[in-house]
This record gives structure tokens, sequence and C-alpha cells, in this order.
């Protein structure tokens, strides 16, 4: 637990790295899924996702929310200028759920070559174990690290006798607190209530589902592994013992394989063995929908939310966490995915449930105590989400219903033209 018990480490405090990663499907003018191959073939920052027509943003890393969604934003643009001078015309779909899709042929493979043929044999592999429909849901990934300043100035009181050892616990202990209350990040940004028929049912489109959710992705029906993963949080070595034991166990291919909303991650590539030998280089949050509402995709009040919950749960005194809270755990994500959020409950690691709504107000509550002596732009962020569950009608789900319901397609594909219209 982070030791903030002064002014210089609390400015310190809020001041961590962040990197975006943001999935967005190119579709053509009538809203089915381009069939163009990738249009960014050499750029570092737009590269593809699973299907050739999924582009993927990567930020650079940047301290500061406010800077980070200013870079993804300005990537997001870069997308809309070139799109709007290709000679058939394509536009970015600026929504989590997926427009019209006639078959899995709308949903072609990433092509790589070379030493990077193997990233088409995964997502072969991917297209038949899960269906390449799925792989059509879009989000953002939140990547965080703290201040190494402030890191370093707590390493000197630890007590300890290793820097990497001490990173690694803080951010173990952090990861298995995100596990317990980060559904709070899924219900504060879920935004995709709606759906094309053709999802669900082939041949048929332009006729809007709607299943009680606010995130299609991140609830049951959305990005989930058959198997509730439990890790042992114990140590790293104990860590990524526990996930090889899936790979091991072939109940997944390869660690990326592993559908969870929290990840830690080395620094370079993401494996194992550069985990278990280098230590942790940040946290990644993976449950944020795209949202339509916000011309970056992610609206910077819900970014800094992310940034305050991540500070003040390595803040404050650790939990009890047992494998039955973990199993616990997933299921509360999946309920904070709901469009309603006071007819479904979250269950606490003491065993109390609350309903979503009320246990999201009482995490907001202790976050006001803890931020209480900083500046009054921190309060302001906590009202502007808190505002969100005590009237529903201020989440973005109820909003994005109210305008895109009854031709959800048709409706989003008028947005998406008006955001690119500014570059033709």
């Amino acid at each position: 637990m982070l030791q903030i018990d002064s002014s210089e480490l609390k400015k310190l405090l809020l001041s961590g790295n962040i990197g975006l990663e943001k999935e967005g499907l190119r579709v053509d003018g009538r809203g089915f899924l381009a069939h163009s191959p990738h249009p960014f073939p050499d750029d570092p920052y737009i590269v593809r996702d699973f299907c050739e027509n999924q582009t993927e943003i990567n930020t650079s890393v940047q301290t500061g929310v406010h800077r980070a969604i200013e870079e993804l934003a300005e990537h997001t643009e870069r997308i809309r200028r070139t799109l709007a001078k290709l000679s058939t015309r394509e536009y970015l779909w600026p929504f989590s759920n997926p427009p019209y899709i006639r078959s899995e042929d709308d949903i072609p493979i990433a092509q790589f070559g070379g030493g990077r043929a193997g990233k088409t044999t995964y997502r072969q592999y991917l297209s038949e174990r899960y269906g390449r429909y799925k792989m059509t849901f879009c989000g953002i990934h939140f990547n965080y690290s703290f201040n190494e300043e402030l890191l370093h100035a707590d390493f000197m009181r630890s007590g300890k006798e290793s820097f990497t050892e001490y990173k690694n616990e803080l951010y173990l202990t952090l990861a298995r607190r995100v596990a317990a209350y980060g559904w709070i990040l899924t219900a504060v940004s879920a935004a995709s209530p709606l759906l094309d028929c053709s999802y669900v049912e082939k041949g048929r489109f332009d006729q809007d589902v709607f299943q009680g959710l606010a995130s299609v992705r991140c609830s049951e029906l959305g990005y989930w592994n058959a198997f509730t993963p439990v890790f042992d949080y114990s140590s790293m070595h104990a860590y990524v013992d526990s996930f090889r034991y899936y790979v091991q166990h072939q109940w997944i291919l390869a660690p990326t394989e592993l559908y969870y909303p929290v990840r830690l991650k080395p620094a370079g590539p993401n494996r194992l063995e550069s985990l278990e030998a280098d230590g942790v280089n940040r946290i990644e949050l993976r449950m944020f929908d795209l949202n339509p509402l916000s011309p970056a995709g992610l609206e910077e009040k819900d970014a800094a939310f992310a940034e305050l919950l991540l500070c003040w749960l390595a803040s404050t005194p650790d939990e009890p966490f047992s494998d039955r809270d973990q199993v616990q755990a997933v299921q509360n994500y999946k309920n904070a995915a709901h469009y309603d959020l006071k007819t479904v409950n979250i269950t606490v690691p003491n065993g109390e449930f609350y309903s979503v709504a009320h246990a999201a107000r009482n995490v907001i509550g202790f976050m006001r105590d803890f931020y209480r002596d900083y500046p009054k732009e921190i309060q302001e962020i906590l009202d502007f989400e808190d505002a969100k569950f005590v009237n529903q009608e201020n989440r973005y789900a109820w909003k994005v219903r109210g305008q895109f319901g009854n031709g959800f397609v048709k409706k989003g594909l008028e947005l998406a033209r008006e955001l690119q219209r500014k570059y033709e």
C-alpha cells in the first residue's frame, strides 16, 4: 500500500503514465463492414486488431489523462481524414457494437506476413473457437503506471531490499483490488445497449435488439472465456504460475486469450517469461466501451476517474479476497454491464450485497473521503460519476438508446458521416 502522508507525495500520486488502446470498425456508406485492406500499413499508432477492417489505435505513453485523451483524439481524426479521401468512401464506426453483418465473410481475419504470420494463425484459432461475430465488439484499454519518483520514495520507506519485488507486490495487490472493485468502471462507461438483429440472426437487418444490457461486450454475452480464472496474487512467481496453469491444461492457447478485465503487463512484448523475470511495468484495464458521445471515444472525466480509482485502491488497506471472492468478482463485472443497475446486485468480499447503483455510490463515497484534501476538480469528477447512479438517465447507455434507438445502424451511420464531414 502506498504511504501518501505528505503534500509532496500527494502531488505525485495523480501524475502517472497513461497509454490508451482503442479498437474501431471501418464501414461503408450502407452500414456494412468495409472489405478494403487496412489503409494504414506502416503507421505505428494505427494497426489492425482481429480483422482486416478493425483498426486499433495505440497511443504513446503520456503523463496525465488530458494529454492521453488529446492524442487519442488526434489519431481518431487521422483515421477519419484518411477514410474521407478514399476513392470508395468509408467511415469509422463510433460504437462498441457492430453495424450490419451479412456473414463471417464480412469479418476477414487480419493478414500478417513474414515473421508475423503467427498473428494470423492465432486469429484463425480465435475464429474457430469463439466465432468471428464476437470479435467485432470494440473497446478501449487503459494502461497505467505510477510515477517512478513516487514509487522510489515509497520504496525507500518500505524496508524492502528489492525495488522490483516492492513494485511487483504493489501491482499484484492493486490487480487483486481492481478485480474486486473495477466493476464500477464498467458501470460508468457502458455505452452499447443496442445491436442490429443481423448479429443474432443471419439474413435479417435493420431491426434493433435490446437485451436489457448497457454493455453487451462486458456482459455475459461478451468477451469471456468458458471458465472463471482464479489467480494466486501472493508473489509474481505464483501469479505467473497460476496464469500458466490455464495454458498448460489447454483452457487457453496463450495468455493473450484470457479475457479478464484487468491484466498486469511487463515492458515490451506481453510474455509471461518477461513478467516473471523483469517484473510489472503497468496495469491494464480492459472494460471501457467506445463512447459515441465523446469525440475521442472516451470521456476525459471517465479516464480521470479510472486513475482516481487506481490511486485510491493502491493507497488504502488491502482486504481479504478469497478464491470464492474471485469467482464472485467476475459475476460482479457482468452485473455492472446491465442497463438498470438498481435491479442487479454486487456482492462485496465480506459477503454483503447491494444493488450496483447503491454499491457504486458507496465506493464513490469512500473516494470522496480519501480525496477530501485534494483540488476541488477531483470532487467534481466524483460528482460527475455519482450522478450516473443517482439518475440512470445520466448514463451513456441510456442516452445512446434514446438517441439511436429505432434505427441503430442508420442513425449510427449518420453520426459517423457527421463526425467525418469536416474532412471531406
